[in-house]
């Protein structure tokens, strides 16, 4: 071949790479709900049937080691949109409702309003959990999001008789919250459907967010496709498609239908001809709810789950993926979702809020499988305060609990430190964990033996004290109350609420 036919070539060839590269990634985050550290296949789940996630674990990177801010939903999700702690944007204590008068402060920068200025679309779907207010003032449209189709808060926070969970006519096993509206389905700021299907919600949901990614791939838009998912919350739900079709049963099914809707992403996205200019990322908001059992999820061998400090309550399955830039493997670097935002910001070339954050770029870990620039993780409980400070920290390998306390989601398990009977107890000087070594909790390290932990306990009450130094609480958003008038109905002027709200 002539020497400048071949020079062509290798031109057009490294324009093309030079271009692809340069061109801003899209980005997918998929959030899944009080899910387990081990309730995926790919992290040792014998019957749960995962083959979407299974296929990112293998082709991408899967992290041991990776953390939510909070143990349970609100606060874990205004931290991820954030990249700070839950107590600076004040989305504490506990969960937001249905009614509630507060939500995600406007004033807080979210991931959408990073990357807007640098000419992304944007879209959530599927539960948003992060405040409603008065005329939709905490909606995902109102937060940087051009679009939004899904429940604004989670599905048992509603009557459950509008909530068949499995064909033909099993209605969902337990109960939900009563004297609420049923459940609404929102379409950017309007009520679409009151009470939701759920049977057929998975399908909007692919739909909508398919018909996203195709849009936007056709304007030649970088994306960002935020996907929390609601199913294993419990109630589970699943559709006619994944009813009955695991080995699980409801929880199963449920994760089955859910990772379904992956592959249909995963299949636009190649359709598209994008896949190899998108980072797919995947993870949860917290650990199981083992109060509901086999219907619960699954912490694997790590100790206790929902709303405790204990590893099972905060470390989470999470997986990167993104063809010819993230090579196969498995990272033991600590990382967390607080981390999400800043890699993001990076990849894109976007700003960062002008704020304190508590999240650190990671893409060293995703490119190179290099070291996190992380060292330590902060863990608060379910009600920070001020008065308590953090309950527990991570520093390397090692894990202080300053206090523990069981909760009322970790109920039903053998173990006594779980259950909310496990009262408030303070350890002075603290439990300290090697997580290396145990990651079960299970063997507290004694000074008296090893005395030379002294100087790790040293260093890790230094960092706490720094970094509680650092830590300004934001105003409560949850503290300020519920109001009936609040909770989005589709006929507001109707009579009696809350059974007339059905469109």
């Amino acid at each position: 071949m002539d020497i400048n036919i071949r020079f062509f070539f290798f031109f057009l060839t490294s324009s093309l790479l030079f271009s692809c590269w340069a061109s801003p990634p899209n980005i997918v985050l998929l959030f899944a709900d009080d899910l387990g550290f081990g309730d995926l296949g790919c992290y040792g789940h014998p019957s749960s049937v995962t083959p979407n996630l299974d296929r990112l674990a293998a082709a991408g990177l899967r992290f041991t080691d990776f953390y939510c801010s909070s143990p349970v939903c609100s606060p874990s999700r205004a931290a991820l949109l954030t990249g700070r702690y839950q107590t600076r944007s004040g989305v504490y204590p506990g969960v937001l409702y249905p009614g509630s008068r507060g939500g995600l402060p406007l004033n807080e920068t979210t991931i959408a309003e990073v990357l807007k200025p640098v000419g992304y679309a944007t879209a959530a779907v599927g539960k948003w959990h992060l405040g409603v207010g008065a005329n939709g003032m905490f909606l995902p449209t109102r937060q940087g999001f051009d679009q939004y189709l899904g429940i604004p808060y989670s599905h048992d926070q509603g009557p459950c008789k509008n909530l068949t969970c499995f064909p033909p006519d099993v209605k969902c096993f337990g109960v939900c919250d009563v004297g609420g509206v049923t459940v609404p389905l929102i379409h950017n700021e309007v009520i679409k459907q009151q009470p939701v299907n759920f049977l057929d919600l998975e399908r909007a949901y692919s739909d909508f967010a398919t018909d996203f990614i195709i849009t936007s791939a056709m304007k030649q838009q970088p994306f960002f496709l935020y996907y929390p998912s609601h199913h294993t919350h419990y109630p589970q739900y699943a559709g006619l498609g994944a009813a009955g079709r695991t080995l699980r049963g409801p929880f199963g099914d449920a994760l089955f239908e859910f990772d379904s809707t992956i592959g249909n992403l995963l299949t636009t996205l190649e359709k598209t001809g994008v896949i190899n200019n998108t980072l797919v990322f995947f993870t949860a908001d917290n650990g199981p709810s083992l109060m509901r059992m086999s219907r619960g999820g699954n912490a694997g061998p790590l100790k206790c789950g929902k709303g405790t400090t204990y590893e099972g309550g905060m470390r989470e399955p999470a997986i990167a993926f993104w063809p010819g830039t993230i090579q196969p493997g498995v990272t033991h670097e600590l990382a967390s979702t607080l981390d999400l935002l800043p890699t993001i910001a990076s990849l894109a070339g976007a700003k960062l809020p002008q704020v304190m954050l508590d999240g650190v770029d990671m893409t060293e870990i995703l490119v190179n499988q290099g070291k996190s620039k992380r060292e330590t993780m902060m863990f608060y409980p379910t009600d920070p305060s001020e008065k308590y400070g953090l309950f527990a920290l991570r520093l390397g390998k090692y894990k202080a609990h300053f206090y523990t306390r069981g909760a009322t989601h970790s109920s039903t398990t053998p173990d006594q430190d779980c259950p909310v009977f496990a009262v408030l107890k303070a350890h002075d000087p603290p439990l300290l964990f090697d997580l290396e070594a145990d990651p079960s909790e299970h063997y507290p390290l004694s000074l008296m033996v090893q005395p030379e932990l002294k100087s790790i306990l040293e260093r890790i009450k230094k960092v706490k004290e720094q970094f509680e130094a650092s830590m300004v609480f934001g105003e409560s958003q949850i503290s300020k109350g519920t109001d009936p008038n609040l909770e989005p109905c589709c006929d507001p002027q109707c009579s009696p609420k809350p059974s007339c709200c059905k469109c």
